[in-house]
């Protein structure tokens, strides 16, 4: 059953950081199967704490989302993204 990444920026604490995983974290792609559908565009909080941006990826299935974010490559990139900013990330099964 599909999968989406979910990552939510609350606060960025090092915009180089951030800008170093922007470059890095693409690559950490290669090789799966993910769509990215949504990139930290335009968007609105309707209920809750407000946060800075959000990013959604679709993969075929839970474990290929966990075998991608368990990867090697992105592993490596996301320490950028946890030096450079406050983040919620999480894994939901879509309805199908």
């Amino acid at each position: 059953m599909t999968a989406y990444v979910v990552f939510t920026r609350e606060r960025t604490t090092n915009q180089a950081e951030l800008d170093t995983y922007a470059r890095d974290a693409p690559g950490a792609a290669e090789g799966h199967n993910v769509s990215f559908l949504a990139l930290y565009g335009k968007h609105e909080v309707l209920e809750g704490p407000t946060m800075e941006g959000a990013a959604v990826l679709r993969f075929p299935t839970i474990e290929e989302a966990r075998r991608w974010y368990d990867s090697p490559a992105y592993q490596e990139a996301s320490k950028h993204r946890h030096a450079g900013a406050e983040y919620r990330v999480f894994i939901v099964e879509g309805a199908e």
